[in-house]
């Protein structure tokens, strides 16, 4: 196959079409062109649709996004996200997806809601204050100094009064929603209702995304209000018991300090039953991928998984300080949800997967080979984000990633059903590449039953998908079977692999125990003996040139695997990991389309790929 920029050629994408388009029902000209079943507009589909879209980025009215020069509208996100032309709001460079977007949640802090675009408008009474003289000054210290201080009291959960007026969040959210249902075309592209609620309390991360389904709250719960957690879910089960359906999603695990996923509150007191049902009601879904880093997990804690580690960001939000590891990634937390479930009766990480963007530049950057960066005038050029000082936290500003993808198995696109969606768990989130990906378990599947032709159908009818429990085995159950099907983006490499992670407790340690087990590949390449590892795929990429090719890799796999260490007694929990074939990483495309040397300290190529949501399995009482 040609680079990205060719022709595509490849039979095995044609091939992929003829046996595979009965596995999956996808979005776009690629799935559209061939007449998928269920995709006509308008019309619910049982088997559901895989919808591609973001669920966590900023506009200039977030207060942070404000102060690094963007002034991208929520309009233009939405216009960026369905694929129409559009300009990056610092230097006016145009931009335009190749793939268009099937939803969209805006999700601005509620912390000072769209404030600093109030305090640029000169009929408004906050131009007239300090600060908004100060954010107007032409000396570019003077903006600086102001931004930092205005963040500052963000985590010192300290605000300026004149900013917090009940009436003025009001009339922002107001005009949010008004905005998101001019841009809603049920069937077609959906804008949910969604902010930030933005905890951090000395520098960690224990921020939260809030969606609602078809009714917004009057107005958004601020971190001014609570850092704590538990006062978010008050508001959120409020909302509930109002008729408003509402839910929030964690995300940024590996900059939380240890704190997302640990056995503890956040003040530091055991999680106790009570704790952890509200959890387990109130956040169904945490985010495992975004430009702050891969959430998965560390090769401190897997260091068996070659893997593990993933476009690490290691330091803590603005903070020149190490995140602590432990209970900080999303694996683990997984197992450590099942544990606290023994313990007190509930799992508070019972968790499907998400992925996004938090890009604060007013656009989705998911397409590596387009990125404009993450943080306004801090790296809105090549020069800057290949820099080693222009990240907005610190960091060198070429360690940030790309945006990751959010993807829903929905019945249709419209509000109720991407809300349902994403709320029945039934998700998966990738590093950006728009892999379809399909995953059941079940006790008696059957060896073949990915290549029958009923296969969604049946998957369905006697086992469940991603994100739920294993039925309760019988007796004559022997060990659980999990059908996983994947197809390639057609932007982006051919798959490598497609792996089964399995997570439990050491009864006897109480230990995390974790297993990875490299279930389908490509290129009828062989486990090594007496590694136990899958060799390589290889490596196709022209570093200097920012180019591949598809001569490796497959654009389909699938296989319906048996758990071959299944101990009916000790709770587990499976998730699937899809891999493709190295491909640029944006620093190198960046470097080869302007010119530039190539930074060090970070590979050149990635391998981008896809998390499912968890099948969990509880031994019968």
């Amino acid at each position: 196959m040609e680079t990205r920029n060719g022709i595509a050629t490849n039979f095995k994408i044609i091939a992929a079409l003829a046996i595979g388009i009965f596995l999956f029902t996808g979005t776009h000209t690629f799935a559209q062109s061939v007449g998928e079943p269920g995709r006509e507009e308008g019309k619910a589909n049982p088997l559901k649709n895989v919808n591609f879209g973001e669920q966590h980025m900023h506009t200039q009215n977030s207060f942070d996004a404000y102060t690094v020069g963007v002034r991208g509208t929520w309009a233009e996100a939405y216009e960026f996200a369905m694929g129409n032309p559009s300009k990056l709001s610092t230097t006016g460079e145009k931009m335009q997806r190749k793939t268009p977007y099937d939803f969209v949640a805006i999700t601005d802090h509620s912390e000072y809601y769209g404030v600093f675009k109030n305090m640029a408008d000169p009929s408004n009474a906050l131009s007239k204050t300090t600060i908004a003289k100060n954010m107007a000054s032409s000396d570019p210290q003077v903006v600086q100094k102001t931004a930092v201080d205005i963040i500052a009291t963000i985590s010192a959960n300290d605000p300026v009064e004149d900013f917090i007026d009940p009436s003025l969040l009001k009339s922002n959210w107001e005009d949010f929603i008004k905005v998101a249902d001019k841009y809603y075309v049920p069937g077609k592209f959906t804008t949910l209702y969604a902010y930030e609620w933005t905890s951090i309390p000395g520098g960690q991360n224990m921020h939260r995304n809030v969606f609602f389904k078809d009714k917004a709250a009057v107005m958004p719960f601020s971190s001014f209000q609570s850092i704590q957690p538990e006062d978010l879910w008050t508001y959120l089960e409020i909302q509930r018991a109002q008729g408003i359906d509402v839910f929030a999603i964690p995300h940024n695990g590996n900059v939380s300090n240890g704190l997302m996923y640990a056995p503890t509150k956040m003040n530091g007191e055991p999680i106790d039953a009570q704790y952890a049902r509200r959890q387990m009601e109130n956040e169904p879904l945490t985010e495992i991928h975004q430009t702050k880093g891969n959430s998965e997990s560390h090769p401190l804690l897997s260091p068996n998984d070659e893997f593990a580690g993933f476009e690490p960001f290691n330091n803590l939000i603005s903070l020149d300080h190490p995140s602590q590891v432990t209970n900080g990634f999303i694996r683990q937390g997984l197992i450590m949800g099942m544990k606290l479930e023994t313990e007190v009766g509930y799992n508070p990480y019972k968790m499907g997967i998400v992925s996004g963007a938090d890009v604060h530049s007013g656009y989705q950057g998911n397409e590596e080979w387009d990125w404009k960066g993450a943080h306004g005038n801090q790296d809105d050029t090549p020069q800057k984000r290949l820099s080693p000082k222009q990240n907005a936290s610190g960091e060198p500003g070429y360690l940030v990633s790309s945006a990751g993808t959010t993807c829903v198995w929905a019945t249709e696109n419209t509000m109720e059903g991407i809300f349902d969606g994403m709320k029945s768990r039934e998700t998966y989130g990738t590093t950006g590449t728009l892999i379809r990906l399909r995953f059941f378990g079940g006790w008696n599947f059957s060896a073949d039953l990915v290549e029958e032709a009923e296969f969604v159908k049946t998957a369905y009818a006697t086992g469940v998908p991603m994100g739920q429990d294993l039925k309760e085995k019988k007796a004559s159950d022997k060990a659980p079977t999990f059908a996983v099907w994947a197809l390639k983006d057609p932007e982006s490499g051919n798959l490598d692999r497609l792996q089964i992670v399995k997570g439990w407790t050491n009864e006897i340690t109480g230990w995390p125990e974790e297993k990875i087990y490299d279930v389908a590949w490509s290129d009828n390449r062989v486990i090594d003996a007496k590694t136990g590892k899958l060799p390589a795929v290889g490596n196709t990429v022209n570093v200097k040139k920012a180019t591949y090719t598809n001569k490796i890799g497959d654009s389909q796999l699938s296989v319906a695997w048996t758990d071959p260490d299944f101990n009916p007694a000790i709770k587990a929990v499976y998730y699937v990991r899809v891999l493709e074939i190295p491909t640029p990483r944006w620093s190198t495309y960046d470097a080869a389309r302007n010119n530039l040397p190539l930074p060090t300290g970070v590979s050149a190529t990635i391998q981008e790929r896809a998390y499912s949501s968890a099948i969990w399995y509880t031994p019968t009482k």
